[in-house]
């Protein structure tokens, strides 16, 4: 599966401290060329993917939104502010996600399925915000990480797509991010910052190992990853290391990699694997149609 977190380099978490000392207003936006590089590429190999859109893009950028849609990809929900679900009271948290929604559904004209929390921050501190999609009309997220880190993550959650039960016998699919098991522990691979930081040749076979064992590789990528022309803010040497490195390699290995591999969207590997409806409230077959026409 591939997906895009749409977001610009001023939203990421590492960046939060030297955003604040610069002054939100005084950035310049990028997220608009950014996200149209990877959509050259993917029109390039004939892939078709989900777009996970922040909110705030959508409402300052709607033209983009709708760029992506023509090119066949799946529009889903990146939250609104891209504030972390932990940090949020539920009423914030389920405010934030109704106004994202809907803008990108007036935008879109078509239901939005999927939703993926800022910084993968649906965590053990934060399980009630599953119940709140369900209820606002999601049918799946991919917002857990089957890890330890240090800003999200549920080392022992089920590592592949499933149902996952919630209060009074309602359930949503979830789709977590892929890990490779070494050493008794859960190792991410499945892209953003971890592309960036391993050789190209290991998240190959890392990839190849997961699809060995009849799992998905569930690839994500931020446009800013694309930008080794960004702005450099002035953040600690951890964050600094974090949200730069080998940002001049990123759109090189994107390319071989999808080269290497076959990638759909989130809802096209989950009707295939019979986790979604093809038809009715949950009906994106436009895509499909899109899709193979390119």
């Amino acid at each position: 599966m591939f997906s895009v977190d749409v977001e610009d380099y001023f939203h990421a978490s590492a960046l939060a401290d030297g955003v604040k000392a610069a002054g939100l207003h005084t950035l310049e936006h990028r997220v608009c060329n950014n996200t149209r590089t990877i959509l050259n590429v993917l029109d390039e190999t004939a892939v078709t993917g989900t777009f996970f859109v922040l909110g705030w893009v959508a409402e300052r950028y709607p033209e983009l939104v709708k760029e992506i849609q023509g090119a066949g990809h799946e529009i889903a929900c990146h939250g609104y502010s891209h504030a972390v679900i932990y940090e949020q009271s539920q009423d914030e948290f389920r405010a934030e996600t109704l106004k994202a929604k809907k803008l990108l559904e007036d935008i879109t004209g078509e239901p939005v399925l999927g939703y993926r929390g800022a910084s993968f921050s649906i965590t053990d501190k934060s399980l009630w915000a599953l119940d709140v999609l369900e209820e606002a009309g999601f049918a799946y997220d991919s917002s857990i990480f089957p890890v330890h880190h240090d800003r999200y993550g549920i080392p022992d959650a089920n590592p592949v797509p499933h149902r996952l039960p919630l209060s009074d016998g309602r359930s949503i699919v979830e789709v977590p991010m892929t890990v490779a098991r070494y050493g008794g522990m859960n190792m991410p691979i499945s892209g953003g910052g971890y592309f960036r930081l391993y050789p190209y040749w290991f998240s190959r076979m890392a990839a190849r190992g997961a699809n060995a064992k009849g799992r998905p590789w569930v690839f994500y990528v931020h446009p800013w990853e694309v930008d080794p022309g960004q702005p450099r803010l002035d953040v600690k040497p951890l964050s600094r290391f974090r949200h730069y490195n080998n940002l001049h390699k990123t759109e090189s290995r994107l390319r071989q990699m999808l080269a290497d591999f076959q990638f759909t969207s989130m809802r096209s590997y989950l009707v295939d694997a019979g986790l979604l409806p093809l038809t009715g409230p949950c009906d994106y077959s436009h895509v499909d149609r899109v899709a193979n026409q390119r």
